[in-house]
């Protein structure tokens, strides 16, 4: 299978058809008061994004921005609900939703090449921003530990979602995701499982760190040097252009002004550690791996397949550390392919959800290559 340039016809084609359709959502707040789940118009970025989202260059990066909205979502640790940040699906069918995670101290912005190529292959897509990260609303900053990221998830789920999940989750995503099936299987149909981090323990020393150097440890951790070399590690092959851009990208949730608190709410907590429930998980997953890895070992791929009791293995050649940023129509491909796996053929249409006419709808295929 070769993988295509970022400017490939199918992406730009993909990209011009779902970007021409932003509007205004209407939700309300858990109190009653009517909110404004700020999603772009006409091209416009969301309200509450940092400023400096206008700067970004990547065609693919500025155009999910548009589409990022809050849903309200209510929890037991907090007395109103926390307006959570996430890109909604255009559609809804039969198979069951795609729920995009990303990966550590991210934002619902690293899917911005595949998330539209695995929308345009007629799956219901959800990219949602895991608590503490992301774009949600924190103004009470509530406790970040794994167990309100994994309770917030539930509720998001249980409020909005509704249906079992194809669970998918990047690097340390991954540990979020096995953490949840594990906790809620209910909830979780499959697991995807793309460069998992999921054989560290927790956040380490760092967990010991007094409060004063945590903050200062956090706030070199969105510097753009020390960003900007962990694209360098991340990615196989990417210009220096491309990864400032990156950079900025990656960074841009860090602008909000919880993003410190929340993060070190997290270190201080421990953070994941799931090396001992994955032989718990019982979900069909499928793993994929960048064979050129330099974050995370491709040779903890062949430990995970062989832990997982249900699973199967797929690693991308000349791929860094996020295939679905390096190499998204592999990516978009196998997430399809596995998705649609054991499910039930039916020839319904899709149905269009936000739609400005109510009536229209596009034709979802993926061309085969």
């Amino acid at each position: 299978m070769v993988a295509l340039s970022l400017q490939s016809p199918l992406l730009l084609e993909t990209r011009e058809k779902f970007s021409s359709r932003n509007l205004m959502h209407f939700g309300a707040y858990c109190k009653g008061g009517v909110g404004i789940n700020a999603v772009a118009i006409d091209g416009e970025f969301p309200s509450f994004l940092p400023k400096e989202v206008k700067e970004i260059e990547d065609p693919f990066a500025r155009t999910l921005a548009q589409r990022i909205q809050r849903l309200p979502v209510k929890v037991g640790f907090s007395e109103s609900c926390i307006m959570s940040s996430c890109v909604k699906p255009r559609f809804q069918c039969d198979t069951n939703p795609v729920v995009l995670l990303h990966s550590f101290d991210s934002s619902c912005l690293e899917w911005r090449c595949a998330y539209p190529l695995i929308e345009d292959a007629a799956l219901e897509t959800w990219a949602v921003d895991i608590l503490g990260w992301g774009f949600s609303d924190l103004e009470r900053v509530p406790p970040c530990n794994v167990a309100s990221k994994r309770h917030h998830l539930y509720q998001f789920w249980r409020t909005h979602i509704k249906r079992p999940m194809i669970l998918v989750g990047p690097s340390l995503g991954a540990a979020v995701a096995i953490d949840f099936a594990v906790n809620f299987p209910e909830a979780v149909d499959k697991l995807i499982l793309i460069g998992a981090s999921v054989y560290v323990e927790g956040t380490g020393i760092l967990s010991k760190l007094p409060k004063f150097l945590a903050y200062a440890g956090v706030s070199l951790l969105k510097s753009i040097p020390l960003r900007l070399y962990a694209n360098l590690l991340a990615f196989d092959d990417i210009t220096l252009s491309t990864c400032f851009d990156w950079t900025n990208v990656g960074r841009l949730h860090c602008l909000l002004p919880w993003w410190e608190d929340a993060t070190v709410n997290y270190m201080l907590s421990g953070g994941y550690n799931v090396a001992n429930q994955i032989k718990k998980v019982s979900n069909k997953a499928l793993i994929i791996w960048g064979e050129c890895d330099n974050i995370v070992s491709s040779k903890l791929a062949m430990r995970l397949h062989s832990e997982l009791p249900n699973a199967n293995i797929n690693q991308i050649p000349d791929c860094g550390h996020l295939p679905h940023v390096e190499k998204p129509e592999i990516v978009a491909r196998l997430i399809a392919d596995f998705a649609r796996s054991g499910a039930l053929k039916k020839e319904k249409e899709p149905i269009l959800l936000s739609s400005v006419d109510e009536k229209s709808t596009y034709p979802f295929s993926v061309p085969s290559k």
